[in-house]
């Protein structure tokens, strides 16, 4: 997972965030791995690296500036992302299209419905 070992969300309505998470993560490849200790769900291929958890101190907030950036493999799956996002209750941040940052980047953006800004990214050529 490049130079992350791990990456927290908090939630303070871990079923929601369950419901919008295991449809968004769907099309990426990533699956619901089940609870995580006894504070929030695990997210990974094989080994939790996307917690979603109930925060220890208060109640959970967005960062803001802050985005999740997840891999795609191909540009359908960033479509399929950002569709299944708004079905299971997700906000549009950025409809699914070129982004200039780099060669061939096709991305989409989603506000989760705790307010954490996720997104998905595929740089293959069209």
């Amino acid at each position: 997972m490049g130079i992350f070992t791990h990456v927290c969300l908090g939630s303070d309505d871990l079923a929601r965030s369950a419901r919008f998470y295991d449809a968004v993560l769907a099309p990426l490849g990533i699956v619901n791995l089940g609870p995580f200790l006894d504070q929030g769900i695990g997210y990974g291929r094989r080994v939790p690296e996307l917690l979603i958890l109930r925060p220890l101190q208060g109640p959970a907030a967005c960062g803001n500036g802050a985005t999740l950036g997840l891999k795609a493999p191909d540009r359908r799956a960033v479509d399929d992302f950002h569709r299944a996002g708004l079905a299971a209750g997700g906000e549009d941040a950025g409809l699914p299209g070129p982004r200039g940052a780099v060669p061939h980047a096709y991305g989409a953006y989603l506000l989760d419905p705790d307010g954490n800004k996720i997104c998905a990214y595929c740089f293959d050529p069209p």
